[in-house]
């Protein structure tokens, strides 16, 4: 059975590195087979909308919008906050494939097994 990983992300284009990273890390725990969970708040918010990673690429690293759509295949779960998302007054029909708004209880339910979280 597998296990249960939840990466956090904060970040947007305020810090790509970060944001990349995120995703990176989250790659690596779909393709070991754990339930992976990444949960985007604040600024990470913006990640969700169709379109907004396309230009960031971070040197090193695969362009983010090839890592979101990798994730996503790979059957990972994108969370993402719907108090921030609305705060930023985001179009909820553009999100990217996998998404999902949800309020803090979705991502507490997640943890309460046990699932360990890591933030960027």
């Amino acid at each position: 059975m597998a296990g249960k990983l939840c990466v956090s992300i904060t970040h947007a284009r305020n810090d790509t590195d970060k944001a990349t990273v995120g995703f990176v890390v989250a790659n690596a725990a779909v393709a070991s087979a754990q339930e992976t969970l990444v949960f985007l708040s604040t600024e990470a918010v913006r990640l969700a909308v169709k379109g907004y990673a396309d230009d960031i690429h971070e040197e090193g690293f695969a362009p983010l919008r090839d890592l979101l759509g990798n994730f996503v295949k790979g059957g990972g779960k994108i969370y993402v906050c719907s108090p921030c998302f609305k705060k930023r007054g985001l179009d909820e029909k553009a999100l990217v494939d996998g998404a999902t708004i949800v309020g803090g209880a979705k991502v507490v339910e997640f943890l309460a097994s046990g699932a360990p979280c890591m933030s960027y």
